[in-house]
């Protein structure tokens, strides 16, 4: 976690500093910058904690490669648009499953020889 909060911290200042002077918004930008990855911390902790449970990651893992007959497919997450995610083109040239960056479906090419 900590490394993923040092590369948003930089973001996350620029957002919240806003358009007003540096010097004067930078204390409270860190303050929020600090306690939003904080937020984003404990969010995370909650699907470690309860190891009864699945995490996200395993629930999709557990999705066996989708076969496609092409060499490109197109994924949008879910068939009901609402509950997607942009439309991402994905290139199966590659022996190895590929993955879609959005949502971890992974896909490969079914080759009919």
């Amino acid at each position: 976690m900590a490394t993923a909060t040092r590369r948003l911290l930089p973001t996350l200042l620029r957002t919240l500093a806003g358009t007003g002077h540096a010097g004067a918004v930078r204390g409270l930008a860190t303050e929020k910058a600090v306690g939003a990855a904080a937020v984003v911390g404990s969010h995370t902790a909650k699907w470690m904690q309860d190891t009864s449970k699945k995490s996200p990651m395993e629930l999709i893992n557990e999705v066996p490669p989708i076969k496609v007959e092409g060499r490109i497919v197109c994924c949008e997450g879910d068939k009901n648009p609402a509950l997607g995610h942009p439309i991402e083109y994905i290139c199966l040239d590659l022996d190895a499953p590929a993955v879609c960056k959005y949502c971890g479906l992974r896909y490969v090419q079914d080759h009919h020889h």
